[in-house]
């Protein structure tokens, strides 16, 4: 019972609050990863996941300026020099399922590359692990636009240069990172590609999209949405219009079902139905919250894997 609540409760709380710019080439590295320091970011079976992978992995501090961006790296066993993935953290910041899709996206055979974009932003100039739930998303909204997106040139910098990297370099972004990802391409127009999973395009002040900043894309982004998502979905229509005046590359493919932040709850472990109690209302509550949660979970999962199959095909041809 308590697993499922706890499912439903975060499910619940990424689509209330999901979506609410001098390099120096010196980068400090250590092997220490920063534990989270609230429920609400750790996921232990992502942990567990990281843990037992065979790939190696990292945490660098990259400089951007007077700010070092701690960020989670990890390499692909390959022969070959790789393409490197940026991926930007959904507002709860650098968890525990974010290092887990790093390492997936290396498992798949790329170079992949977490920042931390909350890098000395916590207390005594800590990160996301130096923050409870409410300071992570404080933080997130407190942050800079031109910090982030000087952050992420310096980490594509950074990764773009790697022994191992072939020098291309795609972002990709979740939740908040989503509407991160898209616009970090209207900045950087050497990234070759975006995957933008459940965010919005920049907007004027007016809420419609910035057709001034969309104009400076130069690559082709790629949308990942759930059907269960009016409040992003609802900036579809004038996003692809305005995409299609400009000439740029925006492919959207929604996936009916689901629900905002699919790719992390479609890969939590399966609800657990629960024991009956001896009391039947209670019992019934129960049984008719592991249903919603079942039947959730269900379509979230096939959400991320389909996801899964065909991002992996747009890699493939970056």
């Amino acid at each position: 019972m308590r697993a499922t609540i706890s499912l439903l409760m975060f499910m619940c709380l990424c689509s209330v609050t999901a979506c609410a710019q001098d390099m120096s080439g010196n980068h400090n590295h250590s092997a220490t990863s920063p534990a989270s320091s609230d429920d609400m970011v750790s996921q232990e079976w992502a942990k567990q996941r990281v843990a037992k992978s065979p790939r190696h992995r990292e945490w660098v501090k990259i400089k951007n300026g007077t700010r070092e961006v701690n960020s989670f790296v990890v390499y692909p066993e390959n022969k070959n020099k790789a393409t490197a993935v940026i991926v930007i953290h959904e507002i709860f910041g650098m968890s525990d399922w974010v290092q887990s899709l790093t390492d997936q996206l290396a498992e798949a055979g790329y170079i992949a590359i977490a920042p931390d974009l909350l890098s000395g932003m916590g207390p005594n100039g800590g990160g996301t692990s130096s923050l409870d739930r409410q300071g992570v998303g404080q933080a997130i909204r407190d942050l800079p636009p031109d910090q982030i997106t000087a952050d992420l040139n310096a980490v594509a910098d950074y990764v773009s240069k790697l022994p191992a990297a072939n020098g291309k370099v795609v972002v990709t972004g979740y939740c908040w990172g989503g509407s991160q990802s898209f616009r970090y391409a209207t900045n950087n127009p050497k990234v070759k590609a975006a995957f933008v999973f459940y965010g919005s395009a920049p907007a004027a002040a007016d809420g419609t999209p910035n057709k001034e900043a969309l104009a400076k894309i130069a690559a082709p982004v790629y949308g990942f949405y759930a059907g269960n998502d009016a409040r992003i979905n609802a900036t579809l229509p004038k996003t692809s219009e305005a995409m299609t005046e400009l000439k740029k590359t925006f492919d959207p493919v929604t996936y009916e079902g689901a629900g905002h932040g699919f790719m992390r709850a479609g890969e939590a472990p399966q609800p657990v139905a629960p024991e009956p109690k001896g009391d039947k209302a209670a019992d019934d509550k129960a049984a008719e919250d592991y249903q919603k949660a079942l039947t959730a979970w269900k379509a979230n999962k096939k959400a991320r894997d389909e996801a899964w199959v065909r991002w992996k095909k747009l890699l493939a041809a970056v």
